[in-house]
């Protein structure tokens, strides 16, 4: 008997001691992190992530491939366009002008108030650039070919068109850059370049376009058989008195067909013309003051 008692005790010790075991060991599955509770924080952190700002957009290539490339500064749901480079070497001071600017809205981003977007296309013409310059992006004055028959052949992309010619606004297939005549393309927006720049505003609907050109010195308005716009006109006195450039009602030098900034007026879009002075200097403190009054008058 007492044997049967001792087996007895020792089942019932067993049996008590496996029980705690056993316990302890399914806590420490689940404090361990084996078969974890589900993890709410992880879902509500993913919800709360605020998308990156876009900085740049490819908004088309040319003919010889190269793209074309809008930098983003700022925001806000009102857009200011800036474009360079339309006559590609031609006209290179117009692209380090628009690079300059790039560098100011980058080390400066407060200087952008918060309703508004500030958009610089520095190359619509890359390959014309590249003929002059060796480079389709940054390059300095050092990079520019000496010869005037070369920058002349910058001017015109790789089809011989002046995409300033291309435009929707009295476009005609052929020209007239001074005393020359040159190609309009074989239609309104036949070359991808100034059909990459049509679709972009056409999809964005800045609220207002600045193009640079070189070079006449002065702040030139657009429009294309109805008038300055009001807006236009104001964004133009604006620009010239802080700039220092004379203002313009618009360009009578000689006849210019498809003319892009015309053509964004035929389409009620404020836009207007600042020419470089000569074709060698930025001008950076002309256009940063210009740049300034544009903000001043679109803040809200």
């Amino acid at each position: 008997m007492k044997n049967i008692a001792i087996i007895a005790f020792v089942i019932i010790l067993l049996g008590v001691g496996g029980y705690f075991i056993t316990h302890k060991s399914a806590n420490d599955v689940t404090n361990n992190g084996i078969t974890p509770p589900t993890n709410t924080t992880n879902t509500q952190n993913q919800q709360n992530v605020v998308p990156a700002v876009k900085e740049e957009t490819i908004i088309g290539a040319s003919i010889e491939g190269n793209n074309i490339t809008a930098y983003h500064y700022g925001t806000g749901d009102t857009e200011i366009l800036f474009v360079g480079g339309i006559h590609g070497g031609y006209s290179w001071n117009t692209s380090l002008v628009a690079f300059e600017m790039m560098d100011y809205l980058k080390a400066n981003p407060q200087a952008i108030p918060a309703n508004i977007k500030v958009t610089v296309i520095p190359v619509l013409n890359p390959d014309g650039l590249e003929k002059v310059t060796g480079s389709t992006g940054r390059f300095t004055a050092a990079d520019v070919s000496t010869s005037k028959d070369v920058q002349v052949s910058g001017r015109f992309n790789a089809n011989n068109v002046d995409l300033n010619r291309n435009f929707d606004c009295d476009w005609q297939t052929k020209g007239v850059w001074q005393s020359k005549t040159v190609s309009g393309g074989s239609a309104a927006f036949s070359e991808p370049e100034s059909l990459a720049l049509k679709n972009y505003i056409e999809a964005e609907k800045p609220s207002a376009v600045v193009v640079w050109y070189s070079a006449a010195g002065g702040v030139f308005a657009s429009s294309c058989h109805d008038g300055v716009l009001p807006e236009t006109l104001a964004i133009t006195n604006a620009y010239a008195k802080a700039s220092g450039y004379p203002a313009s009602l618009d360009f009578d030098f000689y006849k210019i067909t498809g003319d892009l900034v015309n053509w964004l007026a035929k389409n009620k879009i404020p836009a207007i013309s600042v020419l470089l002075t000569n074709h060698e200097d930025v001008e950076w403190n002309k256009n940063k003051a210009g740049l300034e009054a544009l903000l001043l008058y679109y803040t809200k």
